[in-house]
């Protein structure tokens, strides 16, 4: 082989490269496993199911009480109109057994509702991609290509808004007296750096309502091969109803381009309560977006949990996440 050859190969694997990062991608863009909502949306003519099944204990040492829920958790996204818009279901329904331990006896009751169930629409505001370009390719140096500079800690930002609906009178998953719809705002960012991807949500949920809530969201996500992936996410939430700091982690592996499976774990640093629970999950997309500048994507990053996840977790020109 030439050193000409050689040039052009690597100059053409720099620009293949390029394209993947910048170019739609083929791979599945899920939030599972974390709690976080990537900055990209699913595309357009993408229809996306997210599931989790989940075990959660907690056991309150100054209320005596323990509690055990089972449930299921899921989001219905939906990419319509235009590439950076998506519009999404997002719940949360749980059975609940709790042993009350005050007084002379144990009571035992058991309850069960939508913890969350809020429908909205996320939008991409700003493609760091877009606004810069591609980066220049050295054909001298792998390292100058490969490096992070400035620009790499630029994030993507996209704006979520969406409206709570609680039709039940007396649901004891949400706060007192809570009115049947109340609005929910996100703002998102997201940083791909190579095989890493960093998410942050920042939430203001029921603002309307006598139990406003603060919400912060924290995603790692790390693409081990084209099939593993890892993540580790912090929520911390304030609101005079319940306030808490959650710690999360997991993994994710890619079945097929369009189907995720996934397993995460979480817990809290304190006693009132104290939180454990233990989620598998999976997701899987109808994929009818149409584009003639298709790439297959080879790694699956978060973009979780969301977020979560991670919180890892198909984008246009972007890299996927969870």
């Amino acid at each position: 082989m030439t050193a000409f050859t050689q040039k052009l190969l690597f100059v053409s694997l720099c620009l293949l490269s390029v394209m993947a990062t910048a170019q739609y991608t083929e791979t599945i863009n899920t939030n599972n496993p974390g709690l976080s909502q990537g900055a990209f949306a699913v595309g357009k003519g993408v229809a996306q199911i997210e599931g989790n099944l989940f075990y959660r204990t907690e056991q309150h040492d100054l209320q005596r009480y323990e509690r055990d829920y089972t449930g299921l958790s899921m989001q219905l996204r939906y990419g319509a109109f235009m590439e950076r818009l998506e519009f999404s279901f997002i719940g949360s329904f749980a059975s609940v057994n709790q042993m009350d331990n005050r007084g002379f006896g144990n009571i035992e009751s058991s309850f069960s509702n939508f913890s969350r169930s809020t429908i909205g629409a996320k939008y991409l505001v700003f493609d760091p991609l877009k606004f810069f370009g591609e980066k220049k390719v050295n054909i001298m140096s792998w390292k100058a290509n490969n490096r992070l500079n400035w620009r790499d800690f630029v994030p993507a930002i996209s704006v979520y808004a969406g409206a709570n609906i609680d039709l039940s009178d007396n649901n004891l998953l949400t706060p007192p007296n809570d009115p049947t719809f109340s609005p929910r705002f996100e703002l998102i960012t997201q940083n791909n750096w190579g095989q890493w991807v960093f998410v942050t949500n920042f939430i203001v949920d029921r603002i309307t309502t006598d139990y406003p809530s603060y919400e912060w969201i924290l995603t790692m996500t790390h693409s081990i091969n084209g099939r593993w992936a890892v993540f580790g996410e912090y929520q911390g939430f304030k609101s005079d109803f319940y306030s808490d700091d959650l710690g999360r982690g997991g993994l994710a592996y890619l079945i097929t381009k369009d189907w995720q499976v996934d397993a995460s774990a979480t817990f809290n640093f304190k006693d009132t309560p104290s939180v454990f629970q233990a989620n598998v999950g999976m997701s899987y997309r109808f994929d009818f977006h149409k584009d003639d500048e298709t790439i297959s994507q080879k790694k699956n990053l978060k973009g979780t949990g969301d977020d979560s996840g991670r919180k890892a977790k198909k984008e246009k020109k972007k890299k996927i996440d969870f």
